[in-house]
């Protein structure tokens, strides 16, 4: 496992150095690249920090494209505006969006997952960090975490990857860039 420490200090301090209120960091990256894991530890080092998990608004395996404008109407322009902010979860069983989940006020919210910093969210976001790691070890990772459902979905979400993150260039826009093998 490598040492995400200092990424995790660093981001830490970009994040109190922040003018906006509440801090908004999104943690970006591929599918298996360790997001997840660094978002929670990140939450950890922070003080009244709130973790959403992007996957809770892609609406099923070919949505991930509509990310980007999901998460900044339903939670980033409302938290701009000083307004409550709540996001419809999807339920990946039944294939459709299910209940509200409505935000608690917080000092930092860091979201993570593919897409979380991508345009239009991109303009909303203090903190962006990519994070990376190779195919091969993504893939283990994901299937590790996800099981046999997530197989025949792997390049079908590549896919998506793929054409988001080349259109937007996500990996330039970052701030921070984690290499996590």
């Amino acid at each position: 496992m490598y040492d995400d420490s200092p990424h995790l200090d660093r981001v830490a301090a970009l994040a109190r150095a922040a003018a906006r209120r509440p801090v908004v960091i999104a943690v970006d990256g591929r599918s298996g690249a360790g997001k997840t894991t660094f978002a929670e530890r990140l939450a950890d080092r922070l003080e009244r920090s709130l973790v959403i998990h992007v996957d809770d608004l892609c609406p099923g395996w070919d949505g991930l494209a509509a990310i980007p404008a999901l998460l900044t109407a339903q939670v980033l322009v409302p938290l701009r505006r000083g307004e409550p902010a709540a996001y419809r979860r999807f339920d990946w069983y039944a294939d459709e969006f299910a209940d509200l989940v409505p935000l608690p006020e917080t000092a930092t919210v860091i979201v993570e997952g593919a897409g979380s910093s991508v345009s239009p969210a991109r303009g909303y976001v203090d903190v962006r960090v990519w994070l990376e790691a190779g195919e091969p070890e993504r893939k283990e990772r994901a299937l590790a975490r996800d099981g046999e459902t997530y197989r025949p979905n792997w390049r079908r979400w590549a896919d998506q990857e793929d054409r988001l993150f080349a259109a937007d260039d996500t990996r330039a826009h970052a701030h921070v860039v984690v290499h996590t093998t």
